[in-house]
């Protein structure tokens, strides 16, 4: 095989692509993100909404508890060859005192959110996992639409344990790293305010 075919992708093969590529590095190599379904967008939207709001301020600012940067679809290098772009990700801002800058990111955020996508989830689930484990991510969250599940993930020496799945049923949850508020799991998979 020759050195060129045995090269790894790296977050600069990302940025040669331009703005308009939607793609990731997985395990060295360059990965299409799948367009996002009405019910993947209606969740990501909802999990911002819910948790910007509150959350994105100066910690004892009016309205919430604040203290977090929250950013969508902004590429996030984790190690050399995974640079990937979650659909939501967040920064504490005790951690991370200003505004994270720059593409590719190169500061672990402290809680990243994916929703499944049939063509994505074993990638969120098994390749993307496995890295932030390794990059000791503190809270792992899935969506999942086609389950009409939320399972929160936190990060332990040993692996991720589950602290939390949460269904269409389960009505009002706490979930952390977020659990200053109640988030409405219905809503995610598109039901209607009450």
């Amino acid at each position: 095989m020759s050195a060129r075919a045995q090269r790894l992708a790296t977050a600069e093969d990302l940025l040669r692509l331009g703005d308009d590529a939607h793609v990731e590095v997985i395990r060295g190599a360059i990965v299409e993100k799948a367009a996002p379904t009405g019910e993947h967008a209606g969740a990501q939207s909802y999990v911002t909404l819910l948790i910007k709001g509150p959350f994105q301020r100066r910690p004892g600012g009016s309205g919430g508890p604040g203290g977090w940067w929250i950013l969508t679809e902004v590429d996030v290098e984790f190690a050399t060859h995974e640079v990937y772009r979650p659909d939501i990700a967040g920064w504490r801002r005790e951690r991370v005192p200003e505004h994270p800058r720059g593409s590719p990111l190169r500061v672990r955020p402290d809680w990243v959110c994916e929703v499944l996508s049939p063509s994505n989830a074993s990638r969120d689930l098994v390749e993307k996992m496995s890295t932030f484990h390794q990059c000791e991510l503190p809270h792992y969250w899935i969506v999942d639409p086609e389950h009409e599940t939320l399972t929160v993930y936190r990060w332990m020496r040993e692996g991720y344990v589950v602290a939390l799945v949460a269904g269409r049923a389960s009505r009002r949850v706490r979930a952390e790293p977020f659990d200053a508020i109640e988030i409405d799991v219905g809503l995610l998979f598109g039901e209607d305010p009450e």
